[in-house]
């Protein structure tokens, strides 16, 4: 499974809108894919999730920190660093996250969970909603 873990790995550094067929090579066709914002079942439906998140991003990197396997799970920390045209003004925004993965068999992802701050990454970076969010948190904070 170590070779599938790097596969996976060296997939996302690689992944933009003109080679998300690559995520068949990662991914088992029934494959249980869930974040703050979606639970998505199979290949198919990941890949149009995926087409439209890439639809208009300018660059997305992911920096790993820590990632272990046991047996066929493995857990990765990573930081991904977005751009897009309408967040943040289209600077690029840093948001830190987790993925739980469980392989089959094969070395393909049967369910992949990540755990990040949506608000961070989405609500924070929009011209009027944003200033909200950020308050928000500052006072649940204190």
């Amino acid at each position: 499974m170590d070779a599938a873990l790097t596969r996976f790995l060296e997939t996302y550094q690689r992944l933009d809108k003109h080679n998300l067929a690559s995520l068949g090579d990662i991914y088992a066709k029934g494959v249980l894919f869930e974040d703050p914002a979606h639970r998505l079942q199979g290949l198919a439906a990941l890949q149009g999730y995926f087409a439209s998140l890439y639809e208009n991003v300018r660059a997305v990197q992911f920096a790993y920190a820590a990632p272990w396997l046991h047996g066929e799970k493995a857990q990765v920390q990573w930081t991904m660093t977005l751009t897009h045209p309408r967040l943040a003004g289209g600077r690029p925004v840093a948001v830190e996250g987790v993925s739980l993965l469980r392989f089959a068999g094969s070395g393909k992802v049967e369910h992949h969970r990540d755990y990040f701050d949506l608000g961070a990454m989405l609500y924070e970076q929009l011209p009027l909603l944003g200033p909200v969010v950020k308050a928000v948190k500052r006072r649940l904070a204190s």
